[in-house]
This record gives C-alpha cells, sequence and structure tokens, in this order.
C-alpha cells in the first residue's frame, strides 16, 4: 500500500496547519509534564483526524500526528471536520515512530494505546494527568512494536461480533474518562 509522503518533507503538504502551535500550553511542574496529550499513529481518514483535532481544541487538549498521514491538509473532509476549531488546537508532527518514540522517552511520557487487542478497559485504567493517549490508523491500527512500546494496552469493550469503534468516537471516549478522572477538563475546579 502506498503512503503519502511524510509531514514536513518537500513533496507534501499535509497538516501544516496555519497557526498551529507547538506546545505552549504544556506546563512542566517539578515532576514532568503535567497536561494530557492525544496522539494519532499515521491517521488515514481525514473527517476522523479533523473531527480528533476539533475534540482537542474544544478541550485544551495538544495533539501528535505520528507520521506518514494518508492524506494532504488540502483534503476538504479533513477541512471540514476539523472547521475553524483547527487553528485553535495544539498540534505537533513527527517525522515517524521512532522519533516520537525518542522525543516521548527524553520528555518521559506514558503512553497508553487504545486497541481492540487490548486486555483491560479503560474504564478500569488509572490515569495519570500527563499521560499521552494513543490511536492507531483506522485501516490497520498499529504494528506491533507500537503495542510493545505501551506502557498499557487499553480496549473500549463492545458487543461481541462487532471489529471496532469509529476512532473519533474511541479517542472521545477515552479521553473523556481520562479528563473525568485527572480532573483536567476545562472549567472544572480542583
Amino acid at each position: 500500500e502506498e503512503r503519502k509522503p511524510a509531514i514536513g518533507s518537500s513533496a507534501c503538504n499535509a497538516l501544516n496547519l496555519p497557526g498551529a502551535m507547538i506546545y505552549p500550553n504544556i506546563s512542566w511542574g517539578p515532576e514532568g509534564p503535567s497536561q494530557m496529550q492525544v496522539a494519532l499513529f499515521q491517521p488515514d481518514i481525514p473527517q476522523n483526524t479533523g473531527t480528533i483535532l476539533r475534540l482537542c481544541a474544544c478541550l485544551d487538549v495538544a495533539a501528535h500526528i505520528i507520521e506518514p498521514a494518508g492524506f494532504p491538509v488540502s483534503d476538504r473532509h479533513f477541512r471540514r471536520a476539523g472547521m475553524d476549531y483547527l487553528d485553535q488546537v495544539t498540534i505537533t508532527r513527527h517525522d515517524s515512530w521512532s522519533k516520537f518514540e525518542q522525543w516521548r522517552n527524553d520528555k518521559g511520557y506514558r503512553l497508553i494505546l487504545f486497541t481492540t487487542r487490548g486486555v483491560s478497559s479503560y474504564l478500569e485504567f488509572r490515569y495519570g494527568a500527563a499521560d499521552i493517549l494513543l490511536f492507531g490508523r483506522e485501516s490497520a491500527g498499529v504494528p506491533d512494536d507500537v503495542v510493545a512500546a505501551a506502557d498499557a494496552r487499553l480496549v473500549i469493550p463492545i458487543e461481541p461480533g462487532l471489529r471496532s469503534l469509529n476512532v473519533a468516537m474511541a479517542a472521545a471516549m477515552a479521553l473523556g474518562e481520562a479528563l473525568r478522572q485527572t480532573s483536567s477538563a476545562i472549567g472544572r475546579q480542583g
């Protein structure tokens, strides 16, 4: 399967969003970072990515795109799903899984993978305020090396015989639960 070139390369204009910022809102306490984040591994459906980025903007959660993405930023479906919220979200692009992993390990973030191959329910997991919630490609999930690198592998239980939830729906459910547990949602008083 042919994939689009990595964001940032001269051959690709995907997710090169005007106004997108890199880390202005992530705060660091004495023990390290203190803001939840969402990461998308090689997203390939523009509508889902736009919807997840809109979710991140509304909840003030930083987003990461792990390349390569399977669509250009000019895709009308991506723009329509993200609407004018795309200028309000903090997005960081990583050229590859290895570069994302190097960055994550340097910063000390815990990686929480949501996968149909997970064993523990996302509702039974104890989230931390600085977790990165990782969601795989809509068409293929994530490869085994990404599964192995995750600090936790969680599943959103669904009815037997059904394959999976839409990734944007899964991200909303998971992020909602993680923020509820950590009291990190916008407008909440601790």
